[in-house]
Order: structure tokens, then sequence, then C-alpha cells
């Protein structure tokens, strides 16, 4: 589940904006993409797990940024090239505010423990034998990026935290691996 940029080197052209608007079209014929067509695009039913629900609402909710409750071609846009050609800061920063439940710039660590429980079930759900504590991870994130020990985590130390310890990279990072079926669905016939 890691930030790799599969996607970043696949040069975005007007034509494959006018694919992607074609394909966005078939999905959405409404104009706007709404939660359960999201899920469907990205395979999940309802027989997926809580986790994989309410982590994909959360990441859609993320991208819908006038806070209408879809998702319009532009955000549609936005995501798409955060995915592909986002550089990492721009990863990390959507990270963030993914985390960031309450949009008021900092993290608590009921935020942080929401999410990295809510992963870390994801990530059991496809390996049985992954073991971690979801609050040993938090309290360990914690110690290494609250530099002020407010019990708070700001975007620069979110930011600064993640770029300089690997692991906590590797805890902070959300990935739902979107770049590769973004670019197989550019090559797609329309």
């Amino acid at each position: 589940m890691g930030q790799a940029q599969s996607g970043a080197d696949a040069e975005v052209t007007l034509q494959n904006i006018q694919d992607l608007y074609r394909k966005y079209a078939a999905e959405c014929p409404s104009g706007n993409l709404h939660l359960h067509e999201f899920k469907r695009i990205f395979g999940v039913s309802s027989s997926s797990s809580e986790e994989e629900l309410a982590y994909l609402g959360i990441v859609f909710h993320s991208f819908d940024t006038n806070k209408d409750g879809k998702i319009d071609f532009m955000e549609f846009v936005a995501a798409v090239n955060l995915i592909l050609r986002g550089k990492l800061e721009d990863k990390l920063k959507w990270s963030f505010k993914v985390y960031d439940r309450d949009g008021n710039g900092s993290l608590t660590r009921q935020e942080v423990r929401h999410i990295i429980k809510i992963i870390n079930k994801i990530k059991k759900h496809e390996d049985p034998d992954l073991t971690g504590d979801v609050d040993n991870i938090c309290e360990r994130i914690f110690e290494l990026v609250d530099k002020n020990h407010d019990d708070q985590i700001s975007l620069e130390e979110f930011l600064e935290g993640a770029e300089k310890d690997p692991w906590v990279m590797e805890q902070l990072k959300l990935d739902i691996e979107p770049a590769d079926w973004f670019i197989n669905q550019m090559k797609k016939n329309p």
C-alpha cells in the first residue's frame, strides 16, 4: 500500500483527458460522481468489509472539495492529477486532509487512531498474518511527530515527520493504489 508513483511517468495529454471525460460521462451520466458510483468504480460492493466502505467514503469526501456530496468532473480531474502526477508532498497533504476529519488543521490521537485502525483492518484482511497494535502505532507516531508535545499534529509536523522517518512515512501515507486503475481506464477503448 505504498504511494509509489507508478503512474507519475505517464504523460497526460489532451486526448487522455478527452478519453477520461468520455469514461466519466459514461460512468456518471448525471455529470456528477456520487459515493455509490465511486465505490462501484473501485470495486467495493455491499459485501466488502466495513473498513473498506468507511475508507472509500473518507477518500470520496476528501476529493469532494466543495462539499456538495458529489464529485464533478473538475474535482475528478484534480483527483486523477494528484493520483497520477502528484508530488509526494501533495500526496502527504492529501493524506493529512483525510486524517483531519473535523478539518481544523491539526490531528488528534482519536483522528489518527481512527484512520490507522481502518487501514490496519484492511491490511489484515489482505494478510491475516500481519501484526501491529493500533494503539501502539498511534502512540509511536505521536512520539516521533508531535514535536511541540501539544497532543496534536500540525500539517508541518506531519510533513516533517513523514519525510524524516521511513516508518512514520509508511504509517501516515494513504494509498488505495488507484493509479494503476486510472492508467488502465485511460488505455481502454471508450
